[in-house]
């Protein structure tokens, strides 16, 4: 599964729709669409009222810009969360739950290797050193007699 988790597609697209609501603001100016599309009397417009035009297209664009890009990206985020059991720790994929392993691999493609972190070789290494300890405090009479596995 190959998901697209990028909203910049959605900015442009956005902001595409302005910049041809401007083309066609400036494009009545220019050549008077009135006047092509329905055939109705040019008038010479000042140009500063064109410029008045921009502006408010402008800081709309801005404004709905602004909240789409925040929308966009708490979207992101949430997508970017894996459910994870809190008993099994498998992680949901869909309807399905599977081992983190096979999530990774299937899921994102990204393989996995093994590891110890330092808390758990320490651990580990405590662990160890206890049973090392705990044997030797059993007399060896005492001790079980080691599997021979020759018979």
């Amino acid at each position: 599964m190959k998901a697209v988790k990028d909203g910049s597609r959605v900015l442009w697209y956005e902001s595409l729709g302005f910049g041809l609501i401007l083309l066609v603001s400036w494009l009545n100016r220019l050549v008077g669409l009135p006047q092509i599309l329905i055939g109705r009397d040019p008038n010479i417009e000042k140009w500063r009222d064109a410029f008045m035009e921009t502006m408010v297209i402008l800081l709309i664009w801005a404004f709905v810009h602004s909240i789409t890009k925040r929308l966009v990206d708490r979207l992101h985020h949430l997508e970017g969360l894996v459910r994870v059991c809190a008993w099994c720790r498998r992680v949901g994929h869909g309807e399905r739950w599977m081992k983190m392993e096979d999530y990774f691999s299937e899921g994102l493609n990204i393989g996995t290797t093994h590891g110890v972190c330092p808390e758990c070789m320490t651990d580990v290494q405590e662990d160890t050193k206890r049973f090392y300890r705990s044997k030797e405090a059993i007399p060896l009479g005492e001790r079980p007699a080691p599997i021979n596995p020759a018979g």
